[in-house]
């Protein structure tokens, strides 16, 4: 997905790429439908399908972790969902507050995955009085006067932006000055932040423009194809004869 200006540092602990780092989520979301219909072991071409890269990338990204398969065996599926939920820091519980009660804001409180993956909706923050104690997904909103402490007595290290435009540069100062070192980025506008703090944007109209895109490419080959299916033997298209 499209990023915003983000701080971080090239490599991870014992020395991870940021490449690397990016595929684990998709090794952990294909290990765990594996783990949830209780395959006991996966070789690594059928987790490379799953995940939707190649077995040599796969092969590699786990000789980070100091995971090796077993020849003829494969991959023990607990124990790679262990470790890479602990690479990921999935294994103690993260306070996250979101910011921005809209349409998107109230079905990111409904997701049900936060919780399933070691993440914890610790409070729903909202500019507008009204939505001020209204229940979404259980928890009440609070008013965005609140943040600040909000995010101080839950240790809040990871807040959520589905504010408009307008709203998020001066929600992503509040939350930073606060403390908060990470956000994920709903509004579509990039965000300034300043070193040590680390922005993920997802721009749902980006990613559509970039599908349009392959779309228009995809239509101009089947033309580009279908022209050369008409060309006569001698490489030009056939005279169109008068009615």
């Amino acid at each position: 997905m499209a990023t915003g200006r983000t701080h971080r540092p090239a490599t991870r602990s014992r020395g991870i790429p940021e490449a690397t780092v990016a595929r684990l989520p998709l090794y952990l979301r294909a290990l765990t439908g594996l783990s949830e219909r209780s395959v006991p072991t996966v070789s690594s071409e059928e987790l490379a399908a799953a995940a939707g890269v190649n077995s040599a990338k796969l092969r590699k990204d786990f000789s980070y972790l100091g995971s090796y398969g077993t020849r003829g065996v494969g991959y023990d599926v607990e124990y790679l969902v262990y470790q890479i939920s602990r690479e990921l820091g999935l294994t103690q519980d993260w306070p996250v507050v979101i910011v921005g009660i809209g349409n998107l804001g109230a079905a990111l409180a409904n997701y049900g995955g936060f919780a399933s993956r070691g993440f914890r909706v610790a409070a729903l923050i909202d500019a507008d009085p009204a939505m001020a104690g209204k229940p979404v997904a259980g928890i009440p909103v609070q008013h965005s006067d609140e943040l600040e402490k909000i995010i101080a007595d839950n240790g809040v290290s990871i807040g959520v932006i589905a504010t408009p435009a307008g709203a998020a540069q001066p929600v992503c100062d509040r939350l930073v000055a606060a403390g908060v070192t990470s956000i994920l980025n709903f509004a579509p506008t990039v965000l300034t932040v300043p070193d040590g703090v680390d922005v993920r944007k997802v721009d749902l109209s980006i990613e559509l423009q970039i599908l349009a895109f392959h779309e228009q490419r995809k239509a101009g080959e089947h033309a580009a194809a279908a022209a050369d299916e008409r060309k006569g033997p001698d490489g030009e298209l056939p005279a169109v004869m008068p009615a």
